[in-house]
């Protein structure tokens, strides 16, 4: 029993329905993924790029992107056949507790190892200055860093995924040119690119990024487009000049293919689990909103259950809830997390929120502090994650406006979630 659990336990939880949400299945084959891969290669433009005895240098993000293991694999596949020796870097500016074994150790997590791609996998946070951005009338001058074993490697493919950021809008947000600026420019590279804020990180994306094409011998950018079920839907190969040219119209097909809650708002929005495979910011506020940018699903409070494993114990996004469970505090790894904070130049979405004793209690209090919430009638949604959101349980008042939209189907009917003596769910969504 926590402090707080008599003054929740009467809260009543309400009745739940299944509700399933509709998005169109676009997402490429393993066969197709790796046709597209080998045909880019087979291609004068990238062909000539690469010779016998270079060393390239692939990046791996700190995502657990859909097929990462796959499409890595094939491009390692590729440059060897091309008769040059391939190596991949963790590219993930301070994630990993900004240290060369945590990163690595991310990578080993989504299964990319030496043994499974069959190259080195070189781990180093140390970067070399290879130049400065011109000032601009958005951008004040910025010395541009990158890994120091990528800036040394004959050639450097640049692999990343294309959608929507957590955290700014604008022309560039995730994608290719932030893996260079904040990927390749590691914890070091990363401090300097945040250190105007999220507002000004477009601008910035676009200087950096552009001025590492011009001195970083870029060969190609990979960028992966995924649908609304996190799968691979599109893989663009870009020319290094292409890459300020096209990312913005990737940016905005991986938008228009993002998943969403069809429900405009609710009470209380519980998350089972959050993490950095599933979002930078831990939960995806293009999902979830609960950010300063008017998007995502509106809700007054949120609770959190669980870290995922594959977030090895960064719990960055914590402080976006209200209330989370002591087995998710127990959970995080500081070390783990605060770099984040410290590279953002930031501190807003890594406090703790309150601490439930259990998942019941974690529902009970988020109802509690609701300031606008009906108790008769609460509007809660249970989801099992940010990118997981196919199906999801909505309490029974959400009903109606769930009948309104033609994306959501409600499965069966109403019932009482069911928890275990130590007061944790047992319904499964």
């Amino acid at each position: 029993m926590s402090g707080i659990t008599h003054l929740v336990e009467h809260v009543k939880i309400p009745k739940f329905i299944r509700a399933k949400q509709y998005f169109p299945h676009n997402e490429l084959s393993e066969d197709e993924i790796v046709s597209i891969i080998k045909d880019s290669f087979s291609k004068p433009e990238l062909k000539e790029k690469i010779k016998p005895g270079q060393s390239i240098c692939i990046t791996g993000g700190s995502r657990g992107l859909s097929n990462i293991v796959l499409i890595t694999s094939e491009i390692v596949k590729q440059v060897k056949a091309l008769g040059a020796k391939p190596f991949i870097i963790p590219a993930m500016g301070s994630h990993g507790g900004a240290t060369a074994e945590g990163q690595k150790g991310i990578l080993d997590g989504y299964g990319i190892t030496e043994e499974s791609m069959g190259c080195p996998i070189i781990s180093s946070m140390e970067t070399v200055k290879i130049s400065t951005t011109a000032p601009t009338e958005n951008v004040e001058a910025i010395d541009v860093h990158i890994d120091k074993n990528a800036y040394n490697a004959d050639g450097i493919i640049v692999l990343n995924r294309i959608k929507a950021h957590t955290g700014f809008k604008g022309k560039y947000e995730s994608g290719l040119m932030k893996m260079m600026t904040i990927g390749l420019g590691k914890q070091y590279g990363a401090y300097i690119a945040h250190a105007a804020g999220d507002d000004a990180m477009p601008d910035r994306l676009f200087a950096i990024g552009s001025e590492i094409i011009k001195k970083a011998n870029i060969i190609v950018g990979i960028g992966l487009l995924e649908n609304a079920f996190d799968k691979t839907f599109k893989i663009a190969v870009l020319q290094p000049e292409e890459i300020p040219v096209k990312e913005p119209e990737l940016l905005n097909e991986a938008k228009a293919a993002m998943g969403k809650i069809f429900i405009d708002a609710c009470d209380v929005l519980i998350l089972e689990k959050i993490g950095k495979n599933y979002s930078g910011g831990g939960m995806d506020p293009n999902v979830v909103g609960r950010s300063r940018l008017p998007i995502g699903i509106k809700s007054e409070r949120m609770g959190i259950f669980e870290l995922s494993k594959e977030s090895h114990g960064n719990a960055t996004g914590m402080g976006r809830a209200d209330v989370a469970t002591m087995r998710f505090f127990n959970q995080i790894s500081f070390d783990d997390t605060y770099p984040n904070a410290v590279t953002d130049h930031d501190s807003s979405v890594y406090k703790i929120p309150l601490i439930a004793e259990n998942e019941r209690e974690c529902i009970q209090t988020s109802m509690a502090i609701c300031l606008n919430m009906d108790e008769n009638s609460p509007k809660v949604i249970i989801l099992k994650n940010s990118l997981e959101i196919e199906d999801i349980l909505i309490s029974e008042t959400l009903i109606p406006e769930a009948k309104t939209r033609k994306e959501i189907t409600l499965i069966g009917e109403p019932f009482e979630i069911e928890f275990d003596e130590n007061g944790n769910m047992i319904t499964q969504i």
